[in-house]
């Protein structure tokens, strides 16, 4: 079975599709599935590389964004024709759905799409306010032979513009669960000394820092949370177009860390995960926290809501709320015995329903169910 995975970007440009894609294709390889990634080249990156024994083909996408598109979709197709897949798996709604609709009509090859995000910015409320973007919604209606959805959210939101059940296929991101799992409590004190990290309550969030994220408004409590807890320390990996700002914001308890490879040292370092974001479909980071057993802090938004039970396995606020933020940040790095009950009923629902190999076996028997 062939499958050219088709992405806007790809390694070394890392976001949580880019990461999921390359944690699942060797899986799925290994249930033998040829894959081939087509993503868009990018300054600096080869035309073509292997990754992890994964061929990447990057095409040319130059200048503003409708000529980037038109560039890329063109490219891909060129491709895609000297070396016909049997099936197209696109990720978003976007070009590379753009592109795989298109090789189907040309080519009658089937098109299954990941959804990638819903809510406010997701890929369905982006579409409907793009040029023709319900004449595309309704030509995606007819031509994509199945939707993964990684969210509640994202099913309504299909449903709503009239995909039928049947085509909807809920299909979870998944996790390392060698990887990421956790560490004891005297481990966890070695791991911080190996990474040098300070003593007292840590907090850990990871991801871009983009205005999406509600970044700031996590920075924005910290002082609040230092004067209850003074040697409280808020850890943040990753990168983004709020970096510099959030710098500028922050004190000398606010540690920027940039982008790391290892993030599971630092979370089985930790003490809470917090992730304030406004719009997400199912955060990897959160997966990932709950995989190492973290007690989690998230804002009811995307995916959060369906795999965590609030009080349970994680805690669930409201976003753009900065009162309750603040008041559940507070109230968790104080109590141990909580954050332990919530970061062992987290880890059991990630192992239950979230590996990395039922969700490649799962995807394997869509595209047989397709093909």
């Amino acid at each position: 079975m062939r499958v050219d995975m088709i992405i806007l970007e790809y390694h070394p440009i890392v976001g949580g599709a880019q990461r999921q894609l390359a944690m699942v294709a060797p899986r799925l390889q290994a249930l033998g599935v040829e894959v081939r990634v087509l993503t868009r080249r990018y300054a600096g990156l080869q035309a073509y590389e292997e990754i992890d024994g994964i061929p990447v083909h990057r095409l040319p996408a130059p200048g503003p964004k409708l000529t980037a598109a038109l560039s890329f979709t063109l490219s891909a197709l060129a491709a895609i024709r000297r070396q016909p897949p049997d099936l197209i798996h696109a990720y978003s709604l976007f070009s590379p759905l753009t592109t795989a609709v298109w090789a189907k009509k040309l080519m009658d090859i089937p098109v299954v799409v990941k959804i990638l995000r819903g809510g406010p910015l997701g890929d369905v409320d982006r579409l409907r306010h793009k040029p023709f973007g319900q004449r595309r919604l309704a030509n995606y209606r007819r031509q994509v032979d199945a939707f993964i959805t990684i969210s509640q959210e994202i099913e309504a939101e299909l449903a709503e513009i009239g995909v039928p059940a049947a085509r909807r296929v809920f299909i979870p991101n998944g996790v390392d669960l060698e990887r990421f799992q956790p560490l004891t409590e005297n481990e966890k004190r070695l791991r911080r000394q190996q990474l040098q990290l300070p003593e007292g309550p840590l907090a850990i969030y990871t991801g871009r820092l983009a205005p999406e994220k509600r970044v700031d408004q996590l920075v924005s409590i910290w002082p609040a949370v230092c004067n209850q807890y003074p040697k409280a320390s808020l850890l943040l990996l990753g990168d983004g177009p709020e970096a510099a700002s959030l710098r500028q914001r922050a004190g000398t308890s606010v540690l920027f860390y940039g982008r790391v490879d290892d993030v599971h040292t630092y979370l089985q370092a930790a003490d809470l995960f917090v992730l304030p974001s406004a719009t997400e479909g199912l955060s990897n980071a959160l997966l990932e926290a709950m995989a190492a057993g973290l007690p989690s802090l998230v804002t009811a938004v995307g995916g959060a809501p369906d795999i965590i039970e609030h009080g349970q396995s994680g805690w669930l606020i409201p976003p753009d709320s900065v009162e309750d933020l603040q008041t559940a940040v507070i109230s968790l790095l104080g109590n141990k015995a909580l954050q332990q009950a919530l970061g062992r009923q987290a880890r059991q629902k990630i192992v239950a329903e979230f590996g990395l190999d039922s969700v490649a076996a799962a995807l394997y028997s869509l595209y047989t169910a397709v093909l």
